[in-house]
């Protein structure tokens, strides 16, 4: 097997290259001509008023800009109705008007969102200030009203809806259709110092009843990037450097409400907090921006999605706080796939990592987050083409208050004062077609107390870079990094030990357990090379690696250490529409997996397709076959486990999203031989907008994941150590409803919920006899009646069935319950300053898995008082 996948991922990659010597007629389109539109400046005096009328004398200095291209579903051909642009300046802002013909105004699409809803009729101007084919500032302009603002980054692959700049807005629609007219601070831009300069610009046109988009610069169909195929706006002469400077306080008030534990002064049933900070945004240069936040406050950010692992592995969640969404791209250094990353950003106001719990202690009360005391970032990009990112955070000493049982009351710190710092640096070269690229990452500790489990200090670092040739076609990419951490023996003993390494594996003969170290250090990478657009193909193939010491998560991501991967992907598209159907695609993916002792742990073939049919319908199906599943980690320390061979597959279709109602019905099939695991989860959503103003979605997902060999504990017999896993049968169910009721597009009102509920029950325990056998009955061995019994809320086991008990384990089965929801009601009462009214409920709940889901949702939801938090918050920034 390890022979047929080496000998399929070289047939691949011959295979490439003979695509790419013979390109299909769709590859050999012509590229578009660049078209250029040439602005001129005016004196402020003379500015336009920003009412949405376009008849202000200044609009007359310059020329319109039209004839708009279809991009999708028929590219390249006339759309059913035109656009056309007109863009002036002054010294201080950009401005720009939009005529949007219409022959049907009374039919135009005026849905209301939050900000970067993107509903209904919208047009948008997409502007790369710095000319450098890679980024770019999108601003967008629906019908209602709404604004939409997105930073653009890696050639269009990375839409940065967190960006929040400052620009003004109006529309109003007439007997041609309907018009736009936007002023944008040339402060809320970057730019070089030239003279005369010269700008990427692209306009997209959205008409909503034929789900149709069209471009000002034509773009052809699976273009090898988006800001690279930009047009050029010229005629930007004597710009002066606009170092922008905004300065935005806040204040909050908080209440928590909750029920009170009788005696526990920590739990009386409420608690007030009151606190201010601030948000800072300097420009150094006109390229260049430091960020400052003093004590920052998330307090209106949306709830982590409800989730249980069984696996072990830290679960990834996204990063929603402001400060470190905005301009994240600068800093990201996904090295491996998946979210390996040696910068995460949630690791900085992490969940305090000691514990104050203990048996001679009555009652603690343990901080949720670790304070932030302020973080500066220093970020940009400059003429040159050289890409800047320098973050900085100290978050300060957490302590747990306590109340010993002999009355006693003191303070125990359960997180060190601790110092982040990342710098990330990218230049571009080849005229602009390639770049190489650095980053560091460094964490260090002021250890004291009981934290010496903790690493001293933790650093990272990496070398990137990336070429493309023959118009941006072809590509090759590479990265590497290296990571050291540094602690007691205690701490580096723990991180060798834990799930991320595993070096105490009992059949590993390339990593053992040193006690006595106080450092690690490890090495991880990825090379990769294909087609990466233009026309009909795209195609890849690469492989990356992760050395067993390599360790990230001080500052970084890293789900497990000690792999090689080799992978290969093939995309065809379907571009053109045809009678059924308005594009569409098919794809393969292929990869297999070592660990650095040679063995070969993993083999997946995948193929899947997608298709937009002619009514604007959906669909999507796919499977995959695994026949060769080995886990190094699922033994936690035990030996290389083998799962059965297994086959899945999807399907989901969905109905047309411009209806008030649409929705997606899914389902997922996982089946392994033997019944070792498997899989069934259904999905449905729904999305729902009957006002203009109003709009409504529900996500719900069922799943039923049975498995007959779930790890459940190790255990001591006779010196040698008991691997014991039991049959599950879990089932999860949640569903997730937002609600947004836009009161004008300043004024909104946002809900957000979630119930969470995952139940399992085990049976028919079992223990490991063969770890690797391919069949199922030799892997482990069922316990019989004469060897278990369940006493006190657990499990004894006499396995030599003397009548002694051997060993014993506690009783695994579980019901989890969550729920969260988020009620905000959001003003934007002068651009850039709003107000925030927010009501947070949370419930978590243990209960008995062998209540059906009724009982559970009774007992462990609804009798249960949930946690209530009120809070208001404004802000206000200052533009000097």
């Amino acid at each position: 097997m390890q022979r047929l996948s080496i000998a399929l991922a070289i047939s691949i990659l011959f295979s490439f290259v003979g695509v790419s010597q013979t390109e299909t007629p769709s590859d050999s389109l012509k590229k578009p001509e660049k078209r250029v539109y040439t602005t001129t400046s005016i004196d402020q005096n003379e500015a336009p008023k920003i009412d949405g009328n376009l008849n202000d004398a200044a609009w007359s200095l310059v020329d319109w800009a039209t004839d708009y291209v279809e991009n999708q579903p028929d590219n390249g051909t006339p759309p059913t109705e035109q656009t056309k642009f007109k863009i002036l300046y002054d010294d201080k802002n950009l401005y720009v008007a939009f005529r949007c013909y219409d022959a049907e105004p009374d039919k135009i699409e005026k849905r209301l969102s939050r900000r970067d809803g993107f509903a209904g009729d919208w047009v948008e101007i997409n502007i790369d200030s710095y000319n450098d084919d890679r980024t770019g500032f999108s601003f967008t302009a629906s019908v209602s009203g709404v604004k939409g603002d997105e930073f653009i980054s890696n050639n269009g692959n990375n839409w940065d809806s967190s960006w929040n700049p400052i620009w003004y807005l109006k529309t109003q629609v007439d007997a041609e259709g309907w018009t736009a007219e936007i002023r944008i601070p040339l402060s809320q831009l970057r730019f070089g110092k030239a003279d005369n300069q010269v700008w990427g610009l692209q306009s997209t046109r959205r008409y909503f009843r034929n789900e149709e988009r069209s471009l000002w610069q034509p773009v052809l169909p699976n273009a090898p990037g988006w800001v690279s195929e930009f047009g050029e706006l010229r005629g930007l002469k004597g710009l002066q450097p606009q170092k922008q400077i905004e300065i935005q306080p806040y204040g909050l008030a908080q209440l928590d409400t909750y029920e009170g534990e009788e005696g526990n002064p920590f739990l009386d049933g409420s608690d007030t907090r009151f606190t201010a900070g601030l948000d800072a945004k300097i420009g150094v240069t006109n390229d260049l921006t430091l960020d400052v936040t003093i004590n920052p406050d998330f307090g209106q950010v949306d709830a982590d999605p409800g989730a249980i692992a069984l696996d072990g592995f830290e679960i990834f969640f996204q990063e929603r706080r402001p400060f470190f969404v905005e301009n994240k791209n600068i800093f990201d250094y996904n090295f491996a796939g998946n979210q390996d990353n040696l910068f995460f950003s949630r690791r900085i106001g992490r969940t305090p990592q000691g514990s104050a719990v203990g048996s001679a202690i009555a009652y603690v009360d343990q901080p949720d987050n670790t304070t932030i005391l302020g973080a500066a970032k220093f970020s940009g990009k400059t003429q040159d083409g050289w890409s800047i990112g320098v973050l900085e955070s100290v978050t300060d000493k957490e302590y747990a208050d306590v109340i010993n049982e002999d009355g006693s009351e003191e303070e125990v710190l359960v997180e060190p004062l601790t110092n982040y710092v990342v710098g990330r640096v990218q230049k571009d070269f080849n005229n602009r077609n390639s770049f190489i690229g650095g980053i560091i990452t460094g964490t260090h500790r002021d250890l004291e107390g009981k934290l010496n489990f903790l690493h001293q200090n933790a650093y990272s670092g990496g070398l990137d870079f990336k070429h493309n040739w023959k118009e941006r076609k072809y590509y090759v990419e590479g990265s590497a990094v290296m990571s050291q951490v540094n602690g007691s023996e205690e701490a580096i003993t723990q991180t060798q030990q834990s799930i991320v390494h595993l070096f105490q594996r009992s059949d590993a003969s390339h990593v053992s357990v040193d006690t006595t170290r106080t450092s690690l250090m490890g090495t991880g990478g990825r090379f990769e090379i294909g087609k990466g657009g233009g026309g009909d193909w795209r195609y890849n193939v690469g492989g990356n690696w992760r050395s067993p010491e390599l360790e990230l998560n001080d500052i970084g991501f890293l789900r497990q250490a000690d792999e090689i991967r080799q992978y290969a992907n093939v995309f065809r598209f379907f571009n053109k529409p045809t009678s059924w159907y308005r594009q569409g695609n098919i794809r393969f993916n292929q990869f297999s997996s070592y660990d650095f002792e040679g063995n070969y742990n993993r083999m997946q073939y995948e193929i899947g397709s997608w298709f937009n049919f002619k009514n604007n319908w959906w669909g999507e199906i796919g499977g995959a076959h695994k026949p060769r599943i080995y886990i190094n980690s699922f033994l936690r320390g035990g030996p290389r486990w083998r799962y059965s061979e297994e086959n899945y597959f999807f399907a989901f279709m969905g109905t047309d999203g411009r209806k008030k109602l649409s929705g997606t019905i899914g389902y997922v099939h996982s089946q392994a031989k033997q019944d070792n695991f498997g899989l069934r989860r259904y999905e449905l959503r729904l999305n729902y907008q009957p006002l203009d103003a109003l709009s409504m979605s529900l996500n719900t997902e069922f799943e039923n994941s049975p498995n007959k060999t779930q790890y459940v504990s190790q255990q001591d017999f006779n010196g040698t150590t008991r691997y014991i896993t039991g049959e599950i049968d879990q089932q999860t169910i949640s569903t997730t409803l937002r609600v947004n009721y836009n009161i004008n597009p300043d004024l909104t009102i946002q809900f957000y919920g979630q119930p969470f509920i995952s139940r399992g029950r085990y049976s028919n325990f079992n223990y490991v006899t063969n770890a690797t056998a391919e069949d199922l009955n030799e892997r482990v061995s069922l316990y019989d009646t004469n060897q278990i019994s369940e006493q006190d809320g657990g499990f004894l086991i006499d396995e030599n069935r003397d009548g002694t008990t051997d060993y014993s384990f506690g009783n695994p089965d579980f019901a989890f319950v969550q729920f969260r929801s988020n009620l905000v009601i959001r003003w934007e009462y002068i651009p850039g300053s709003e107000v925030f009214l927010v009501w947070s409920q949370g419930i978590n709940g243990l209960g008995d898995a062998d209540n059906d889901f009724n009982t559970i949702i009774d007992t462990q939801l609804l009798q249960q008082r949930p946690r209530n938090t009120f809070l208001i918050k404004a802000t206000y920034r200052f533009v000097l």
